[in-house]
């Protein structure tokens, strides 16, 4: 088990704040172990330190509605602050309702679930912004590469830009168990926090564009066309349907979508959203043949990694082209454009014509799997290998 010290140190400072601390993120990605890790630190200080983790059944049978958990904090807590730690929450029905009763009575509390919605819009109505939310993530290669010594696994660049990070999919790392991993994770994440809960009736259109919208990754997507795709198969499917299709997918974390900075309004009007899987492994699980996706892999993982470095990140359009990354932070702005190689002719001009007329106020960025250096005197090229071992641009 690493230390993911990049997500304890912005947490550590509220471990004594009465403010709900929301530890949100798609299924697998670590959620757990980091609530883990801050029980541990605490630990030092005090054993008045209360756990449950819903989706166990013993733990789920002893507090399984809101006045069973009131009453399991109450028998169990001792004097003075309480530190509750509530492991997928939303597994309790009306889950709010309790924490806003326990923050009241001097608790510490942390909370986990896989549900944007039900961690955000439902929590902020009755708790009035009494609560911070830490969004986390998959192993980036970093972590990958530390966490593959306890496996005595040597992790590869291609491994990561193919299978991507799930810590789980390393406790077997042959390709059958790889995919077997993701397989299973995708199915519950789709049939169990999708499907069963949100009571989706058309199961078979739904999956279907699971399955288009996993595979188009680091794509423009619009609903519309997502709409015309799955016409043929599905001609009474609203187009609301398809919107709410996309809705439950970035609810569950599964996929990202940035907006587009231009500063043209007639741009901003005619928006078509951009979406990022959550991982890189569920594209590649839709590969054949092993003909795996690297082009649009290694540019999802340039966007899990620039946010994992802090960045904000937007689509940039200059003059009708697309630059795949405004990157922001701490008021320096890098535009980065992202290709798996610029060796043929056809797409060093494509990707270096996307900086054309751009102004050199910031700094333009390329990053590629080759490994000659294409930097010119106003564009920085990056490896894609040297680009996962840096903290910052």
């Amino acid at each position: 088990m690493i230390v993911r010290e990049k997500y304890l140190k912005v947490i550590r400072g509220f471990y004594d704040s009465d403010l709900v601390k929301v530890i949100t993120g798609v299924r697998r990605c670590g959620k757990s172990v980091i609530l883990k890790m801050i029980i541990d630190e605490i630990a030092t200080k005090t054993d008045n330190i209360i756990y449950l983790n819903f989706e166990k059944t013993s733990d789920f049978a002893m507090a399984s509605n809101v006045s069973e958990l009131i009453q399991y904090v109450k028998n169990n807590r001792k004097e003075g602050k309480c530190y509750c730690f509530f492991d997928e929450i939303q597994e309790i029905d009306n889950w709010q309702v309790a924490i806003k009763d326990l923050r009241l009575d001097n608790c510490s509390i942390f909370i986990t679930g896989s549900n944007s919605k039900l961690l955000s819009s439902e929590i902020s109505t009755l708790l009035s912004g009494r609560f911070v939310s830490f969004r986390i993530r998959p192993f980036v290669y970093k972590e990958i590469s530390e966490y593959g010594k306890e496996f005595d696994v040597d992790v590869s660049v291609t491994d990561y830009l193919i299978w991507g990070g799930f810590p789980g999919r390393f406790e077997n790392t042959s390709l059958e168990g790889t995919k077997a991993y993701l397989s299973d994770l995708e199915n519950t994440i789709v049939v169990n926090d999708l499907i069963k809960r949100y009571k989706i009736r058309k199961v078979v259109a739904f999956k279907k564009v699971v399955n288009y919208v996993l595979r188009s990754n680091s794509r423009i997507f619009s609903i519309r066309s997502i709409h015309k795709y799955m016409k043929n198969d599905f001609p009474d499917l609203a187009m609301s349907t398809v919107t709410r299709f996309m809705e439950c997918l970035k609810e569950a974390y599964i996929i990202d979508e940035i907006p587009q900075y231009s500063t043209k309004t007639k741009q901003e009007l005619q928006f078509y959203g951009k979406i990022y899987n959550c991982d890189v492994g569920f594209n590649s699980l839709r590969a054949n043949n092993y003909r795996y996706d690297l082009d649009h892999n290694l540019e999802n993982i340039v966007y899990n990694e620039l946010l994992y470095m802090g960045y904000e990140l937007k689509v940039f359009v200059n003059n009708g082209k697309e630059i795949d990354f405004l990157a922001s932070k701490d008021n320096k702005v890098f535009l980065v454009q992202v290709a798996y190689s610029v060796a043929d002719e056809k797409a060093y001009e494509r990707e270096m014509g996307a900086f054309d007329k751009v102004d050199n106020r910031n700094q333009k960025i390329l990053i590629t799997n080759d490994i000659i250096d294409y930097s010119t005197s106003v564009v920085k090229h990056i490896r894609f290998e040297d680009f996962l071992k840096m903290e910052e641009l």
